[in-house]
C-alpha cells in the first residue's frame, strides 16, 4: 500500500511539475524569455553590446527568467535558442532597423514566431519603442515612421474601442484603465512614430494588428499600443518597464498607478510566455544561458539606464 501511495505521489508531481491545462493551453510555470541585445554606440573591449537591466527586472517581477539574446549569431544558433525559450522581447534603443545585429536577429525570431504560431506552437513576441518600430517594418516591409516631438515625455493613453476586448487590457482593473486614460503614466522616449494615418493606410499593418491606443505630440497622432489579431505579437511605443525601474529622468512617472501599470503589463506578457512549452535540451544548457551568469553595471550617472548588462 505504501509503495502504491509513493508511486501515485511521484506520478502526481511529474504531471504538475512542468505544465497544467488552463483555458485550452498547457501552462508552463517556468517561463524563460529572451531579451535581445543591441550594439553599443561607442564599443570598447568587453562592451560591444548591451541590455538595459530594467527590461530584465521587468520580466523577472512577473515570474519569468531571462536569457540574453546575443547579436551577430548564426540563424542556426537563433533557431536552436528559439526552441528553448518561451518568448522574446525586442527592447527600445537607437540602432539601425535595417543593418544592425539587433535588426537581423529580430527578423529571424519574428519569422520563426510566425511559422511556429501558425502550426499551433505558441510563442509570444513583444516590442518596446524601437522594438515596436522594428515590428512595423517587419510586418509591412516598409519604413513608415515620421518624426514626432516625443523624446522624454509622459502621456495618457487614448484607448480605441478595440482595446476593450483586447487580450492585453481585458484583465486590467477598471480603475487602472481609467488612470491610464486620464493621467500621464506612459513614458515616451522616441523621436520617430508611426502616425495613425500611415498605420491604417498600410494594408499589411491594418490587417495584422489591432490598434489599442494612440497618442499625440500636440500636432501628430501616432499609434502607441498594438496587438496582432491572429498571433501573440504585441508592441508599445512607450516604455512600461521604466516606471518601476528607471530613475534617471524626472519625466518618468513613479506614482502608484504608474507602478501598477509596469506590473500589469509585465504580468500579461509573462502569462503569454507561460503558454509556450519550449524547453532547453538540458538543465546545464539552461543554466549557462541565463542572465544570472552576467553582472549589471551601475550606469545611472552617465546613461538613461540605472543599470546595464554589457556583453563582449
Amino acid at each position: 500500500m505504501k509503495l502504491i501511495c509513493l508511486t501515485f505521489v511521484s506520478l502526481f508531481f511529474q504531471i504538475i511539475s512542468f505544465a497544467v491545462v488552463t483555458e485550452g493551453h498547457q501552462i508552463n510555470d517556468f517561463p524563460i524569455i529572451g531579451v535581445l541585445a543591441q550594439e553599443v554606440y561607442s564599443p570598447k573591449p568587453g562592451e560591444n553590446a548591451y541590455i538595459a537591466a530594467s527590461y530584465v527586472k521587468y520580466l523577472e517581477s512577473a515570474g519569468a527568467r531571462v536569457v540574453p539574446v546575443m547579436i551577430n549569431r548564426t540563424e542556426e544558433e537563433y533557431t536552436k535558442l528559439f526552441k528553448s525559450i518561451n518568448g522574446i522581447h525586442f527592447p527600445g534603443g537607437g540602432v539601425s532597423m535595417f543593418s544592425s545585429g539587433y535588426a537581423k536577429a529580430a527578423g529571424i525570431f519574428y519569422n520563426l514566431a510566425l511559422e511556429a504560431n501558425s502550426k499551433g506552437d505558441y510563442f509570444p513576441v513583444w516590442g518596446t519603442c524601437l522594438g515596436f518600430e522594428q515590428l512595423t517594418l517587419l510586418t509591412s516591409g516598409k519604413f513608415l515612421l515620421s518624426k514626432t516631438n516625443t523624446s522624454g515625455v509622459a502621456l495618457p493613453l487614448k484607448f480605441t474601442n478595440e482595446s476593450k476586448d483586447s487580450r492585453m487590457f481585458k484583465d486590467f482593473p477598471e480603475d487602472l484603465i481609467t488612470s491610464l486614460a486620464n493621467e500621464p503614466l506612459t513614458e515616451n522616449s522616441h523621436q520617430w512614430s508611426i502616425t495613425t494615418e500611415s498605420f491604417t493606410g498600410n494594408e499589411k499593418l491594418k490587417n495584422f494588428y489591432r490598434i489599442l491606443s494612440t497618442n499625440a505630440d500636440g500636432q501628430t497622432e501616432f499609434v502607441s499600443t498594438v496587438e496582432a489579431y491572429d498571433f501573440p505579437i504585441y508592441a508599445t511605443q512607450w516604455h512600461p518597464e521604466k516606471n518601476a525601474f528607471e530613475w534617471t529622468h524626472t519625466y518618468i512617472p513613479h506614482s502608484t498607478a504608474a507602478i501598477r501599470t509596469t506590473f500589469y503589463m509585465a504580468q500579461f506578457f509573462v502569462n503569454e510566455a507561460r503558454k509556450s512549452l519550449h524547453k532547453f535540451p538540458s538543465q546545464k544548457e539552461e543554466q549557462n544561458a541565463l542572465i544570472y551568469n552576467f553582472q549589471p553595471t551601475y550606469t545611472g550617472s552617465k546613461s538613461s539606464f540605472e543599470q546595464t548588462y554589457y556583453f563582449d
